[in-house]
């Protein structure tokens, strides 16, 4: 290069009229209006427009005759305003220009395949393909500034309370926590395997055990599973843990967290206390764990009062749930949500409307007087509502209501989108249990600690179980989750008795934990928090591809470099590997 760069394209304002200045980017776009050439030149910071008179600098124009679209290009020259009318109001550099003297083509560009504009967003397969155009975008660019400002929040958040940031190892033993792992084999360990960390989790509380006190990390998380929107085969955790604390203590430190991290890169102050629900009732009345709280509408368990009627889908259900959303639906609208609730699981969706005179549909014939009485006062129902009713198993019934409650907050508009609403949910349960293969699993994973008062449950009723367990919630979407940890290794080993470990099990998969807590433990806890997640909810999306800079599609491929690929048959003989499948054609 011939010049070295002064400003960036965003820097230069009606104060800096007169002074020399070098610009370095890409051509935007170029325009040819009589012979005078202007040119918008991006950089990640912003455009400046900039300009090529035969009058002022022949040759510095012809060369400019040349520039193609995302040419990258050096140009020097005398900053000068833009003159009466010319303005432009949309720019931050709107009110001046460079009047180029020198003009250096620093590299040539071939025409893109897609447009490097947010208002030409290209589809999601050519996005991820091109990924090094797509993030030349304005808007992918700010994307990656609000994440960098957010990272850089947490950290200030923490340093400032006493959080040392430790980085755990990425090549550790298979553990089960959930997913399936991805494994690395070992060259020099022959036949064995290392797995790729799910979370940080033993290392962070073996920390715990060597007296560190606080930890965090940005932890790099790395998971097997089918995706969705919210889901990347790696995604990024702000992981962190205490020692000496309760489960109070924990909260209000997240809670912290995040008032500072929407107050420094938003601009927005949360001033009221986070809510808490526990998980029964999160369940109850939102039928799910992760509630969108901007909105009522809640969910009424109408099981012993409908029951008693002589509708036939009533008996026996194991649950009876519905919802009183306050509108007037058209039978079209109301076959729209059966609809919905049949896609989602249902065998279908019972309805009746409040009038002044009562309940009416086709079904309320089955209901007497004062059923449909005990109906009206436990949903609150007024008239020229409707009331929707799912019965079946408890898990349907709530996978069912939760869906249909969402479609209804936004048929009617009643979601603030603007708003940042965050709960916890509390009390979980330690334990799940698993239909397909007839055992107990953990809830959500297998070193946390049952309330004490729940100890002499754990193996007589585990499904009873209750730990003291958190997960943060917003908007409907979760954030993260904790708890406190186990640190007896009696407790310890009961807990994973129930999800089948043996003695020996436990000791070749745990052992090294286990021995860390015979040495004096501090009792601790924390929390896993979704990087990718609050930063796309900042941004407005719920995709998390849209602030990860080099995410996979839905098959776990990387369409830009390749990847997943084949290996070479010599480096598969140096890891002792033989592949033994048929290839797809």
């Amino acid at each position: 290069m011939k010049f070295s760069r002064t400003h960036h394209c965003n820097d230069l304002r009606k104060e800096d009229i007169g002074k020399e200045a070098v610009l370095m980017g890409w051509n935007q776009s170029r325009r040819d209006h009589g012979g005078i050439i202007f040119i918008d030149l991006r950089d990640r910071y912003g455009l400046t427009q900039v300009v090529f008179d035969p009058k002022h600098n022949k040759d510095a124009h012809k060369l400019a005759e040349g520039i193609k679209r995302e040419d990258v290009i050096a140009a020097k020259g005398k900053v000068r305003a833009r003159g009466q009318g010319l303005e432009n109001p949309n720019l931050d550099t709107g009110q001046i220009e460079v009047i180029v003297d020198e003009l250096e083509i620093l590299s040539s560009a071939d025409t893109p395949p897609i447009e490097i504009e947010d208002r030409k967003e290209a589809g999601e397969d050519a996005r991820l393909k091109y990924r090094f155009l797509d993030l030349r975008r304005p808007k992918m660019q700010k994307h990656l500034q609000l994440r960098h400002n957010a990272a850089q929040a947490a950290r200030e958040y923490l340093d400032n309370n006493k959080f040392l940031e430790i980085e755990t190892p990425m090549l550790v033993r298979a553990t089960p926590e959930g997913a399936r792992d991805y494994i690395v084999p070992s060259r020099v360990n022959p036949g064995k395997f290392y797995a790729l960390p799910q979370s940080p989790q033993i290392y962070k509380q073996i920390l715990m055990a060597s007296g560190c006190d606080r930890y965090y990390q940005f932890a790099r998380c790395l998971r097997d599973e089918d995706l969705r929107a919210d889901r990347q085969p790696e995604h990024t955790q702000i992981d962190l843990e205490m020692s000496f604390v309760k489960q109070e203590d924990v909260l209000n430190m997240v809670e912290g967290l995040y008032r500072h991290l929407m107050k420094k890169v938003l601009g927005i102050e949360i001033k009221e206390k986070f809510s808490r629900l526990s998980y029964d009732e999160s369940m109850l009345k939102y039928g799910n764990d992760k509630p969108d709280i901007r909105f009522g509408l809640e969910l009424f368990d109408v099981t012993g009062i409908a029951a008693k009627s002589d509708f036939q889908v009533f008996k026996g259900a194991e649950l009876i749930k519905c919802i009183n959303p306050p509108d007037k639906f058209g039978r079209n609208e109301i076959d729209s949500f059966i609809q919905l609730c049949i896609q989602n699981g249902a065998k279908g969706m019972a309805w009746m409307r409040v009038t002044e005179k009562g309940l009416e549909s086709n079904i309320a014939k089955f209901f007497n007087d004062d059923i449909k009485k005990e109906l009206i006062e436990k949903t609150n129902a007024k008239p020229g509502s409707v009331l929707f009713f799912i019965a079946d198993k408890k898990k349907i019934v709530n996978q069912v209501l939760s869906k249909l409650r969402i479609e209804l907050g936004e048929k009617l508009g009643l979601i603030d989108k603007k708003s940042f609403k965050f709960c916890w949910i509390l009390d979980f349960p330690i334990f799940e249990w698993n239909d397909d293969e007839s055992k107990w699993d953990a809830c959500h994973h297998i070193f946390t600690a049952p309330k004490k008062e729940h100890h002499g449950m754990i193996e007589k009723d585990p499904g009873n179980v209750k730990a003291d367990l958190y997960d943060l919630v917003l908007n409907g979407v979760e954030l993260g989750s904790g708890s406190i940890r186990e640190t007896n290794p009696q407790i310890q080993e009961r807990v994973m008795k129930v999800i089948g470990l043996s003695h020996e099990e436990v000791q070749k998969k745990f052992g090294f934990l286990m021995e860390a807590f015979r040495y004096g433990t501090p009792p601790h806890g924390g929390i896993g928090l979704g990087f990718d997640r609050i930063v796309a909810m900042m941004c407005g999306y719920n995709d998390i591809r849209e602030v990860i800079a080099f995410p996979k599609n839905k098959n776990a491929e990387c369409p830009m470099d390749g990847s997943p690929s084949d290996v070479e048959e010599k480096q598969l003989k140096e890891l002792n590997i033989k592949v033994d499948l048929v290839k797809k054609k």
